[in-house]
């Protein structure tokens, strides 16, 4: 895409001999090991290897070579993310899995997990620090395209994430929806930008943004599949820092704020698998993108803002922003009445509170829909867990002196009251959801590199990828 964009994980083609990786669960080890010759049954053992889960031993082969890697599930089956720990823990080379019988195996999984572990955030290291991941061949028998192109739109949005906001402002990330949109034929990329919003009444976007240096924007991109049948509009976040503007964030809480465009970020990177699998819908991704700065003209605590769709609101904190950018692009999307709205943003530290890091929370109106989405995220190693919109707190997010505040007091609730103020700008909430992403990994897991990480993207297109089925 361009040369901010460089980790894009795939699957080795070389044809050298490829090392085996045996997934081994405690209950099988006994009866594998036995299988082996006598001097590698030694080796294992010796080794103390229990096949606990994620554990490595290199087994060696009788001319001093390895003759494969045995690799522990612990006491079942294992999601296929636990395959990304072996990338950046197995020497250099290319694999192949090979499946022992007893272990259950999802190989895409598998496969796709090794992809997602590949990942590596380097544009601003050596190449002399830099480890090259190790390979793995293609498993026979899975949906290789599909495995790829799920592991790379989840790059693509870790490399977006990840880039400080120095050199990811609205501008750049404009520029990477342009690059995207040019990789794929019929994408195109029309832009609002600085007062332009307010002629085409965008208020809240250019409210929000109007005291940074780079001008706050709306970018709307849009691509039809073949035989598009299915109209889905995404919408994300796409504040590329947030001091928090005159309610100034301590530094402490600002130092992850490049990852304040997270929403954006994994957007783009659904976007991306949906436009590489040629899905027959019509999309569009709307992307409020701003930096919420503090100068002479920031926006203040206690005025009130009017919305695109004429709703006041009373902002009682600058570092609430995120919902009022997105309230505009809402409305937005609603107005052409896609057959669905998916909105993603890193929008409250309630959700993190309630749910971790891990865990983002979705909002939705239907149920059909929350059930898809959870289903599919289980079955893909993205998972999700469904909160409630619960009309008792819409009073909390009432104001005295407008029709309704961005920022209520108390702090209770305040993922499901962010979730509330942003249904009152979406038309049709049935046809909705609203995903509370925390855009980060805070340390290294499975398959989940410690950085910027994209959430709810894989759950999504699952969902879209079924129901075009």
């Amino acid at each position: 895409m361009s040369e901010f964009i460089r980790s894009m994980p795939d699957f080795s083609e070389s044809g050298e001999e490829a090392i085996p990786v045996w997934p081994i669960t405690e209950e099988i080890l006994p009866v594998w090991s036995a299988s082996l010759p006598e001097a590698q049954s030694n080796w294992v053992e010796q080794h103390s290897f229990t096949a606990a889960r994620g554990k490595i031993c290199v087994v060696p082969a009788s001319d001093g070579r390895i003759a494969g890697i045995a690799f522990g599930l612990g006491n079942g089956a294992a999601e296929g993310r636990i395959f990304g720990d072996l990338p950046f823990a197995l020497p250099n080379g290319v694999y192949r899995i090979e499946p022992q019988a007893g272990a259950d195996i999802d190989l895409e999984r598998a496969a796709l997990g090794w992809l997602l572990g590949s990942y590596s955030f380097d544009r601003y290291k050596s190449k002399a620090k830099h480890k090259n991941p190790a390979r793995l061949i293609s498993p026979q028998g899975i949906d290789a395209k599909r495995a790829r192109r799920l592991a790379q739109g989840m790059a693509l949005a870790r490399d977006l994430i990840n880039t400080p906001a120095q050199d990811m402002g609205p501008e750049v990330l404009e520029a990477q929806v342009r690059a995207l949109a040019d990789q794929h034929n019929g994408a195109k990329v029309e832009t609002v930008v600085g007062d332009e919003l307010l002629a085409q009444n965008y208020p809240m976007i250019h409210t929000v943004g109007r005291a940074a240096q780079q001008a706050p924007r709306l970018i709307d991109m849009r691509w039809s599949g073949p035989a598009a049948k299915t109209t889905i509009t995404l919408v994300g976040k796409g504040v590329c820092f947030d001091t928090g503007g005159l309610d100034i964030k301590p530094s402490a809480a600002m130092l992850l704020m490049k990852k304040d465009m997270g929403g954006a970020a994994s957007v783009l990177g659904l976007a991306s698998m949906i436009m590489d699998a040629a899905l027959p819908v019509t999309l569009r991704v709307l992307i409020p993108a701003v930096e919420n700065s503090v100068a002479g003209n920031s926006f203040r605590p206690g005025d009130v803002l009017t919305a695109r769709n004429g709703i006041t609101v009373e902002n009682r904190n600058t570092d609430a922003e995120g919902r009022l950018v997105l309230g505009d692009a809402l409305v937005e999307a609603s107005s052409e009445d896609p057959d669905l709205i998916v909105d993603m943003a890193t929008l409250t530290g309630a959700a993190r509170v309630a749910l971790g890091p891990d865990l983002p929370p979705m909002f939705t109106d239907s149920d059909d829909l929350a059930s898809d989405i959870m289903a599919a995220g289980s079955a893909i190693d993205d998972p999700v867990w469904r909160l409630p919109l619960w009309d008792g707190y819409e009073t909390v997010i009432g104001s005295k002196v407008a029709e309704i505040t961005n920022a209520p007091s108390g702090g209770m609730a305040g993922s499901v009251t962010a979730a509330l103020f942003l249904r009152r700008f979406v038309s049709q909430p049935q046809k909705w959801a609203h995903f509370d992403i925390y855009g980060w990994a805070p340390g290294a897991k499975s398959g989940r590199p410690q950085g910027g990480e994209c959430q709810a993207a894989m759950a999504v297109y699952k969902v879209i990828e079924d129901r075009c089925a």
